[in-house]
């Protein structure tokens, strides 16, 4: 089974989960120091949902510690705890063939992107990512205080590689629209967006535009797992309104 689930309904815009995925292939899991339940705990559970618009879909199967595929190439493969948020992950420096085989599965998935990329933009003149991340916010335990709203807003919009001339607008209207549902929506304020929206727009230039969001885990139990679905489907709801604006951005930026 390919790493990485890649869907086109020829429209002009793409979403896209690349932490979503959990599954660690079986040559790893007896390198692997982590359990489940750990690697879970720094994955992106439930983002393919959120991300499942009806758009263009690019979502991550296997988990962020067999591949990161929002990093650049040569840090995609964890190697030390500072790697991993201090996580020992390996329990002995990895094979040069199991880093090899982690390294096709990213490249795979790079030349994936990039045909979806080419075929949207070559019938739309322009594309728009949608691209869904999570992040933790109760880092001191299951128990500890949440982190403070003041630095950790509910919607972390990244947009650090962004053409924002040209986008800009596209941006203020998101932003606003997710307000609207009563989130606080804020930018560049935890996260810049990753590799992946630097990777599309140096090979795009201002043709596409990827806007990272990294919601709050307060939709989920980040340390057991537990989700509140009712609260994935309305973050679904706010995102999929926001899909209109994207559509008519691109419109506006043939």
């Amino acid at each position: 089974m390919s790493g990485f689930h890649v869907t086109n309904t020829g429209g002009s815009i793409v979403s896209s989960a690349l932490h979503a995925g959990h599954e660690l292939r079986p040559s790893l899991r007896p390198w692997c120091a982590l359990g489940p339940t750990e690697r879970m705990r720094e994955e992106d559970p439930y983002t393919d949902v959120i991300a499942a618009l009806g758009t263009g879909m690019l979502a991550g199967r296997h988990s962020r510690f067999e591949v990161d595929l929002n990093r650049p190439r040569g840090a995609a493969v964890y190697r030390g705890p500072e790697d991993a948020w201090g996580l020992e992950v390996w329990r002995a420096p990895l094979p040069d063939a199991e880093v090899a085989r982690s390294l096709e599965l990213y490249d795979r998935f790079y030349e994936a992107a990039a045909a979806l990329l080419d075929e949207t933009v070559a019938a739309h003149g322009a594309a728009v990512v949608f691209d869904v991340h999570s992040y933790n916010h109760r880092r001191g335990g299951p128990d500890a205080v949440p982190s403070d709203p003041a630095t950790d807003p509910e919607v972390n919009l990244g947009t650090g590689t962004l053409d924002t001339g040209r986008w800009g607008g596209l941006v203020d209207g998101v932003t606003r629209a997710l307000a609207a549902d009563g989130l606080d929506v804020r930018e560049n304020v935890r996260f810049r967006g990753g590799h992946f929206a630097a990777w599309a727009h140096a090979r795009y230039g201002g043709t596409v535009a990827v806007l990272a969001f990294e919601f709050k885990k307060t939709f989920m139990d980040e340390w057991t797992g537990a989700v509140d679905i009712g609260a994935v489907t309305r973050l679904r709801a706010s995102l999929g309104a926001c899909v209109p604006l994207a559509e008519a951005a691109v419109r506006e930026a043939r």
